[in-house]
């Protein structure tokens, strides 16, 4: 798998719509610069400690207009400005997926504007490039999310080959299934990283998955939480959660560095960056950091509002496509493999 990128995408206006999970957000494009990028979250899944498909889809119905409407007032443009309308195409929930791309549809159908499906993978990493169009090339990105994690080199021809992926669960689906083990609220994932912060991060040697290749493996590391957890009662958890959360955390972002690393030592690397909800934390940051300083090489971190999910990277992937002329007909299916 690959995917194709165009540092130079300035000659669009668009709309851009993301509504793969439980965020629905809105961004505006114009001549390579996101005038705005508004996103609604949804509390309604914090009761039951997870996105429930079902409400999420419900939740994106009544956000979705509103969202746009305060897009476009942010950015001074109307619809009509737009050159092109574009959405997530997928990975993503099904019911989330179909409001976004429905309302898209419905808006280049009625104002006769161009249509742009965009793969939620692709542009999460074409993101680097919102703020960072000169990225030293070949670049090693790690793309860390809730459900994905893959190791892509980005060429000299800004073709990003993807060399490895999870063979099961994603790093961010890791994080998350700790917090729920260890009775965190929704979302647990950054909470892991806040308590990890004050934590001794020796304190239990979790195990560090050694996949061969450049592929990755994080369902022993949650089992392994699982059965720790079984073996203590609640008060030591309590005492040791933020031990418990450094060690957890370091033992995931070891398995990240520690293919990014061999990549570096198979190839001829110019830079290195991060994608993806996890790039938002702060651990993987610091060490993609150091990784960088040491090898004497630029790092490429996205600032916060990009990492999780957000219509920017909608925006900015669907400028470049549109910039190849790469469109999407209304009867395309809303669904894209990743």
């Amino acid at each position: 798998m690959s995917y194709q990128f165009t540092p130079n995408y300035t000659n669009s206006t668009i709309l851009a719509i993301e509504s793969s999970c439980d965020d629905t957000s809105v961004a505006i494009i114009h001549k390579g610069n996101i005038l705005a990028n508004v996103v609604a979250g949804q509390s309604v899944h914090q009761h039951w400690g997870g996105v429930v498909p079902e409400l999420a889809s419900r939740e994106h119905q009544k956000n979705i207009i509103p969202t746009i409407h305060k897009a476009l007032s942010l950015s001074n443009l109307s619809l009509l400005q737009m050159d092109a309308i574009s959405y997530t195409q997928g990975p993503g929930l099904a019911g989330s997926l179909l409001v976004g791309a429905n309302v898209a549809k419905g808006i280049a159908i009625g104002l006769n504007k161009q249509l742009i499906g965009v793969n939620h993978l692709f542009a999460h990493i074409a993101a680097l490039f919102i703020e960072n169009k000169d990225i030293q090339l070949p670049c090693a990105c790690l793309l860390v999310s809730g459900g994905h994690t893959q190791i892509i080199l980005i060429q000299a021809n800004y073709e990003g080959i993807v060399l490895g992926s999870t063979l099961d669960d994603a790093a961010g689906e890791a994080f998350d299934k700790a917090a729920k083990l260890l009775n965190l609220p929704y979302p647990g994932g950054p909470l892991v990283d806040k308590l990890a912060s004050s934590g001794d991060a020796d304190f239990i040697q979790f195990p560090i998955s050694d996949i061969p290749n450049y592929d990755f493996s994080f369902s022993g590391i949650k089992t392994s939480l699982l059965y720790y957890l079984q073996k203590q009662n609640s008060e030591y958890i309590q005492k040791h959660l933020s031990d418990i959360c450094a060690s957890y955390q370091k033992a995931i972002i070891s398995a990240l560095i520690r293919k990014i690393n061999k990549l570096m030592k198979n190839q001829k690397i110019a830079s290195i960056a991060i994608a993806g909800g996890v790039s938002a934390n702060s651990l993987l940051r610091d060490q993609i950091d150091h990784l960088a300083t040491k090898n004497s090489i630029p790092a490429y971190i996205p600032a916060f509002e990009y990492c999780t999910d957000n219509a920017a990277m909608i925006a900015c992937a669907a400028a470049m496509q549109f910039q190849n002329g790469h469109f999407s007909t209304i009867n395309q299916s809303i669904f894209t493999k990743c």
